[in-house]
């Protein structure tokens, strides 16, 4: 054992035990968060607008700052990214995460010297709270990869402007960078297919032990590992030890990871945005992640079910229940404030505070009230997988809205194989009956005769990525989406397929 993992053992030790004691104290813990947010922005523009010096109060705070998402406080971003200071915290960002925006193009989400150890501190403890329970630390010997943007930067009014992962990638602790790959020279390639066969032929000959990035992009780069080298991942990374991952839920890559691999390896989730690193998977046996509640981010909660109501009602850590779909809300030290991430998450275990992500709230099908979401398709998805063993690269759905004469709608599932049944049809049967144990709302309506039962349209090889490099977001932390309302993505693949 080298002095480096029995270091790596005592730090993990300390921090687990800081951990545990705001973990401990949930509603202490957040209201001292909240109390800090509201005194250290009440002289900001915002803070201003919204009587921060009137706060005492969550109560308070509910009535006088209302849910924004990116569009809402667009006038706000607007005069920071102009330069201004003190607009919706105290003085000027250190960076900005560059996201892809929807009706106002790029969006710029602040970070500021106060946020940036939520998004690094986050991602070491993840590993740490791994070495603490396990008491595997070898892997830190060894070279590890983590798959993301170009840490390339621009400026904008003085203030640096990049990718968050390329962000991120100028706060990896020193004691890590002679480990790291892929090279600073690699890692600045923009071309994601050119870049990904620069890192198979930079790490290859690599002890590889720790491997981290969004899974579609990983798949990618063990794809082309295997083709480079004729070996499985496992053989030629023999000492590959932990695969790291967020984004996207691993569960419909696993078996495909596990061939490529040749053998399992132990995984953790993280759930890292722009808007901050809300939480990370601390226990092996448990899929739900902390939620990071001593993080300088105050969240609030809204049921999906009420959230396009007139007035949904607002919840504190303290009155959420396990099972429940709520759309997450975030307050924080980056000057963000009652800010709709997007995500819906269900709370898993209440002591402490865990959660898995559900979907997106824009990333659903309801377009017969059917109110289908993510964690649902990616759920009927594992068992169909499971009992036709299959192997499914990437998948999307999308309704039917307009059928052929005399048909009924329903849901079409684009799916690509790596291994398609013999029988799609009797996939699709099994699928439609998980989908209806999950959701009641589309059970009455198929039983209903409103939609018809769900069907696939199964895809070439390479279909995903290929679509996904025709919108310019192939490789990163660029995703597709589970689920659609409309028929863009549907429409975008059948293009492809001529």
């Amino acid at each position: 054992m080298s002095v480096k993992s029995i270091a790596a053992k005592i730090f993990a030790k300390f921090v687990v035990n800081r951990m545990n004691r705001w973990a401990s104290n949930p509603l202490k813990t957040q209201q001292k968060v909240f109390k800090n947010l509201i005194k250290t922005a009440q002289n900001t523009t915002f803070g201003k607008d919204h009587h921060f010096s009137k706060i005492a109060s969550y109560q308070d705070f509910a009535n006088f700052v209302p849910i924004r998402d990116y569009e809402d406080l667009k006038p706000y971003i607007d005069k920071v990214v102009a330069g201004q200071s003190d607009i919706l915290w105290p003085g000027k960002p250190l960076y900005f995460a560059k996201t892809s925006g929807t009706t106002s193009g790029a969006k710029y989400i602040p970070l500021t010297k106060e946020s940036m150890p939520s998004h690094t501190n986050a991602a070491r403890n993840a590993i740490l709270s791994y070495i603490h329970e396990t008491g595997n630390a070898d892997f830190v010997d060894g070279k590890m990869i983590f798959l993301q943007g170009s840490p390339e930067m621009t400026e904008k009014n003085g203030i640096k402007l990049g990718r968050l992962s390329g962000i991120v990638a100028h706060y990896v602790p020193g004691y890590l960078q002679k480990n790291r790959l892929p090279s600073w020279e690699v890692n600045c390639i923009d071309d994601w297919e050119t870049k990904v066969d620069a890192i198979v032929a930079e790490t290859k000959d690599q002890n590889m032990t720790l491997i981290s990035g969004i899974p579609s992009w990983v798949q990618m780069y063990f794809e082309r590992l295997k083709k480079s080298t004729g070996k499985e991942v496992g053989e030629l990374f023999k000492n590959f030890e932990l695969f790291i991952y967020g984004g996207v839920n691993y569960e419909p890559y696993r078996k495909k990871f596990e061939q490529l691999i040749g053998r399992k390896v132990p995984s953790i989730e993280l759930y890292p945005a722009s808007e901050g690193f809300f939480a990370f998977q601390n226990k092996q046996n448990d899929k739900g992640m902390l939620l990071q509640l001593d993080s300088g981010m105050f969240f609030e909660f809204v049921k999906a079910d009420e959230f396009f109501s007139e007035n949904p009602q607002r919840l504190t850590i303290g009155d959420v229940q396990t099972g429940v779909n709520y759309v997450l809300l975030v307050s924080s030290n980056a000057g963000l404030w009652a800010y709709n991430v997007g995500d819906t998450l269900m709370f898993t275990s209440v002591k402490p505070y865990k959660i898995i992500v559900s979907g997106r709230i824009k990333h659903f099908i309801s377009a017969f009230g059917e109110h289908v979401i993510g964690k649902e398709v990616e759920y009927a998805m594992k068992e169909a997988m499971e009992s036709f063993h299959c192997t499914v690269t990437e998948f999307t759905v999308a309704p039917q809205t307009d059928p052929l004469p005399g048909e009924l709608p329903f849901h079409e599932w684009f799916i690509e194989f790596e291994d398609e049944p013999e029988n799609l049809q009797q996939m699709a049967i099994k699928l439609d009956e998980a989908m209806q144990n999950q959701n009641s709302y589309y059970k009455d309506l198929i039983e209903g005769k409103v939609l018809q039962p769900l069907k696939i349209k199964s895809l070439p090889k390479q279909s995903f990525q290929n679509f996904m490099k025709l919108q310019g977001k192939l490789g990163g932390q660029n995703k597709v989406p589970r689920l659609s309302n409309d028929r863009t993505i549907a429409d975008g693949l059948y293009k492809l397929l001529g």
